[in-house]
């Protein structure tokens, strides 16, 4: 998908944690979110992050399944999205997912542009990706294998059946 003049790219991540937030497995992932979160507002490309009141989107809980968490972003380009979610720290915790995630057989990720200063609501952002399950890859909505970018074909993690 070419990116239009004037516009951001904003993604939507959900998945389904194994545990509370507060239980201590979970403490490898909550302990680390200030630093990936940090990592990523400083990285070229960064424009924006959702945050509840919990100080990052743990709190946030869209959908009917209470353990579905999410993490809306927006970022100047697909290649910086990639760059950051593949070739930084995000990577080594990326690869633990399936510790803190369960397997997700639907679709758990979705793109699309919004225009420069347009920050999305996550009632937005799961409509897009509700629109991307209903209808496949489009301008409206997309994922990676449809869009500009290649990182993520050579530098994802391997595939695991557990995780999202």
């Amino acid at each position: 998908m070419e990116q239009p003049l004037d516009h951001h790219l904003a993604q939507l991540n959900i998945g389904r944690i194994r545990y509370e937030v507060d239980d201590p497995r979970m403490a490898d992932f909550t302990n680390n979110l200030a630093l990936v979160n940090g990592l990523a507002e400083r990285t070229p490309g960064f424009v924006w992050r959702y945050i509840d009141v919990s100080g990052n989107s743990t709190s946030t809980r869209p959908y009917a399944d209470p353990r579905i968490a999410i993490n809306l972003s927006v970022w100047e380009s697909v290649e910086a999205l990639e760059r950051f979610v593949y070739q930084t720290v995000h990577k080594r915790f990326y690869g633990r997912r399936a510790e803190w995630f369960e397997h997700f057989g639907a679709l758990y990720f979705v793109m699309w542009w919004v225009p420069v200063g347009h920050l999305p609501s996550v009632e937005e952002a799961v409509g897009r990706l509700e629109y991307l399950k209903q209808h496949g890859p489009s301008d409206h909505a997309f994922d990676w294998a449809s869009a500009s970018a290649q990182l993520w074909k050579t530098a994802r993690c391997a595939p695991s059946e557990s995780a999202a």
